[in-house]
């Protein structure tokens, strides 16, 4: 399968891509995020630990990992509509927390509707520019608040 774009071509600034570090332990770094990202605007309807799954049914031994699947319902209400309902599919906006050392987590996040754009799952008009940078700004506001 040949890729309709090359991805080391890629800047990070197209996919919305964000990266913090936090001088806490895990458990403080899941709290601090999810409220943070809540003091934003976004809801936090998924949450789950990849490392504790992917630890215990096939001994992976990871260090902790930890996804806020994270969602403004307003925006997301307003993207499906635009993507006729196609952006359901990389709903919600992730969120991950991973400990790189002890007390010393890393914030990753990338924005689903720019991928999207991106990817051709949702046009590039005006109304998906508007979503774009109603969400960019919300995640803005949540990074600078970390």
């Amino acid at each position: 399968m040949t890729l309709p774009i090359d991805p080391s071509k890629i800047d990070p600034e197209e996919i919305g891509e964000e990266q913090a570090t936090l001088e806490m332990s895990h458990e403080d770094a899941i709290e601090h995020v999810r409220d943070v990202f809540t003091d934003a605007g976004f809801g936090v309807p998924v949450e789950f630990s990849p490392s504790e799954m992917l630890n215990e049914k096939v001994n992976a031994g990871r260090d902790p990992y930890y996804v806020l699947g994270a969602c403004n319902p307003e925006v997301a209400d307003r993207a499906l509509d635009a993507t006729d309902n196609k952006l359901g599919a990389l709903m919600a906006c992730n969120v991950v927390i991973w400990e790189e050392e002890p007390d010393k987590q890393v914030v990753y996040h990338v924005s689903i509707m720019r991928i999207a754009r991106l990817v051709g799952m949702a046009p590039d008009n005006e109304e998906m520019s508007d979503i774009v940078t109603d969400t960019g700004e919300l995640v803005d506001e949540a990074f600078a608040n970390l």
